[in-house]
């Protein structure tokens, strides 16, 4: 075939450089492009035909977005000259390369030139083959406008990006901000908080420094009412024997007076003196029984007194109790506000992380209304998952939803092998079967499973007894598949509670007492409500269901009580004798889901139980990493005097993972040389049943 042979004219300069670097319009392109068309026409050979350039030699005329005048360039140019001279490019293609090479020297050597500007001198290449090529006229034209629409929209695209890109900055600012705001509030309030205590340490020295002086004067006047009691002893004796000894002056005095005048009275002196001495010796025993009373009887208080001191003593014993009394009650409101400041430190650090968090993502709210279009079951599904649920929980259902839909489409599932942290009932590697069952399948499965379970007479582990039952069920053949079936669904489905107790029962989260203790409170309270119901009419009315609660569960509060009784159905406008059908408190949908009344009830539970456990640990101490045996007996007695013998030790073996009948709970030594990190102990508890058995305080009979 012959080749192209294009004329020698020169290309004349397509265009001229724009210092702004505004790329010229459609018109303008096309009206140069026409002009290069008449000074750069296309001659055929004689065949009419396109020439064969050699293959192996297109490599040399790809352009790069390179200067003509580099290195490489220069190779390139060494490297054509080094071909064969019997191969001859053809002139219409160098015509285009020459062009090419000169329009992007141009563009370098321009300081302003854009990326849109460069792109012209290949746009107008392709023109020139648009034009010259009539065959190929349409198609190379269709994909020229595909390419200019793109680049049309990606602009666009680009400048209304570019608000968004400030508004993203603008709200950064604003975060840092208030980060920045709520960082100078705390460092003040630390502050303030430490000015206070220096304030408080200062008040307790004075008040120290007083007590000393106190004491000190105390013992200087204790030491001078001795001094002052010792002198009045002393000059009590003294008044004693000086009034003695005037007794007896003045009897010598009468004596001698009727030795001088013995017929003064008329009477005989012998009988006088003997009577005189007899009166005398009377004085004088008389004088001795007085001295010995005095000093037998000289402290002794008299009963008038007594009797006023005693009531004393006892208005002061009454104002003692009524103290001691306020001092517990003062006690008990210090220990409530110390949980309650835990408490508040707790959930103030859970909010300060999730605002943190609010601030690092700045997510709006979503709507959640879109979804009622996707879930299966249309809006009035949805409504009905997502009545009285927070945004955590609607994601959990939506979850839920999506990974059902995932699981149907799932065939097979892998085996997980038999290494140790796969549970027993999966051990297998080969691929099994997905069964597809339906959620009202799996929530009655596992419910014959339970029943079986409980009328099992010889207890094996419960992985294993999981098995066996399918096994049982389904064959041995279906039974891995089932096991990994009914896996996956009740991993998947944590809102629903049946699921979410067998699987923390099953990968040993939760012990098997939690949901039979559980089932057995659920009958103890229906069975209390059927003996209430004397006419076996299935109603009972809101007060006796009040009595009711309250006797089944005496250690909930006032509030709890209400709670479990609005979940019931009691609003502000029922009454007391209004009856109800207690049988409906305890019934369940096709799906497994429990009435409101048993969900409160089995929320109130784990919340008591978080509670409790949560006592516990203030009484163990916050800083507390390992407890030992007796620690954890003295801790438990504390916070539950109530608790009996039995339930103690099972609590402590369940904690330290210590059968009952090997717990040295006679011996202190040995309780206190066993111990275990303070995580791990709890982390055991929380698997058990734990519960109160008694109030905090126990009550004293009247």
């Amino acid at each position: 075939m012959a080749d192209v042979q294009p004329n020698n004219h020169n290309f004349s300069k397509s265009r001229t450089q724009s210092s702004g670097g505004m790329v010229e319009n459609k018109d303008t392109e096309n009206r140069k492009l026409s002009q290069k068309r008449k000074t750069l026409p296309m001659q055929l050979s004689m065949g009419g035909h396109l020439s064969p350039w050699p293959t192996y030699t297109s490599g040399q005329t790809i352009l790069h977005k390179r200067k003509p005048c580099s290195d490489e360039c220069r190779k390139r140019t060494n490297s054509w000259q080094q071909q064969p001279p019997n191969i001859a490019k053809p002139r219409y293609l160098e015509q285009l390369e020459n062009h090419l090479r000169k329009e992007l020297l141009l563009l370098d050597l321009g300081t302003d030139s854009s990326e849109e500007l460069r792109l012209q001198p290949y746009r107008e290449i392709f023109e020139f083959f648009i034009e010259d090529f009539k065959t190929y006229k349409p198609l190379l034209s269709s994909i020229k406008n595909a390419y200019e629409v793109m680049l049309a929209y990606q602009r666009e695209k680009i400048r209304s990006l570019e608000p968004l890109k400030a508004k993203i900055v603008t709200m950064n600012e604003d975060c840092n901000e208030r980060i920045l705001a709520m960082r100078a509030e705390e460092r003040y309030e630390i502050s303030m908080l430490k000015k206070e205590k220096m304030n408080l340490l200062k008040l307790i020295d004075k008040k120290n420094e007083e007590k000393i002086s106190l004491q000190s004067e105390v013992n200087k006047l204790r030491k001078s009412l001795a001094e002052e009691y010792l002198r009045y002893l002393t000059e009590r004796d003294a008044r004693k024997i000086l009034i003695g000894d005037l007794n007896e002056l003045r009897y010598q005095r009468e004596d001698m007076s009727l030795a001088q005048s013995p017929g003064v009275w008329g009477e005989d002196p012998v009988k006088l003196t003997l009577a005189l001495k007899m009166t005398r010796q009377d004085l004088t025993r008389i004088q001795m029984e007085l001295n010995t009373m005095k000093a037998n009887f000289g402290d002794v208080v008299p009963r008038r007194d007594f009797e006023k001191q005693e009531k004393t003593n006892m208005e002061l014993q009454d104002k003692l109790e009524c103290l001691r009394a306020d001092y517990e009650e003062v006690r008990k409101e210090h220990e409530m506000l110390l949980q309650l400041h835990m408490s508040t430190l707790k959930e103030r650090d859970q909010y300060y992380s999730e605002l943190q968090d609010i601030q690092r993502i700045s997510t709006p709210r979503p709507d959640w209304n879109k979804c009622e279009n996707i879930i299966a079951g249309g809006p009035e599904r949805w409504l009905m998952l997502a009545e009285g649920k927070n945004s955590d929980q609607l994601v959990e259902v939506l979850l839920e939803e999506i990974g059902i839909g995932l699981l149907r489409e799932r065939d097979f599932f892998p085996g997980l092998g038999y290494g140790e942290s796969v549970p027993s009932f999966l051990h297998c590697d080969a691929t099994v079967e997905n069964k597809k069952p339906t959620k009202k399948e799996v929530v009655n499965l596992l419910g014959d499973a339970w029943k079986e379970r409980l009328a099992e007479e010889q207890k094996e582990p419960f992985p294993d007894f999981f098995l066996n039952f399918l096994e049982r069920r389904f064959g041995i053949n279906d039974a891995m598949a089932w096991a990994y079936t009914i896996f996956e669904y009740i991993k998947l489905f944590r809102s629903n509670e049946i699921m979410s107790q067998f699987y923390a029962v099953l990968m040993g989260k939760k012990m098997e007492s939690v949901y039979i203790n559980y089932k057995e409170t659920e009958s103890h309270l229906l069975k209390e409500m059927a003996n209430a119901d004397t006419q076996n009419e299935g109603l009972i009315s809101m007060e006796q269901f009040n009595t009711i609660l309250r006797s089944t569960f005496p250690l909930k509060k006032e509030e709890q009580i209400q709670e479990l009784m609005e979940a019931a159905g009691w609003g502000p406008e029922s009454t007391n004798t209004e009856e109800f059908n207690y049988q409906l408190l305890f019934t369940e949908d096709e799906e497994g889901q429990r009435e409101p009344f048993v969900q409160k009830l089995w929320e109130q539970y784990e919340n008591e139980k978080e509670a409790y456990l949560q006592e516990l640990r203030l009484e163990l101490g916050m800083d507390l990493t390992e407890v030992t045996l007796l620690k954890m007996r003295g801790a438990l007695l504390a916070i539950d005097p109530s608790m009996d013998k039995q339930t103690l030790s099972a609590y402590l073996g369940q904690a330290f993972q210590i059968p009952v009948a090997e717990l040295p709970l006679e011996d202190e030594e040995k309780m206190e040389e066993i111990s275990i990190p303070l995580q791990t102990a709890f982390g055991h508890l929380q698997m058990a049943d734990t519960k109160r058995v008694g109030p905090r305080e126990p009550e004293i009979a009247s």
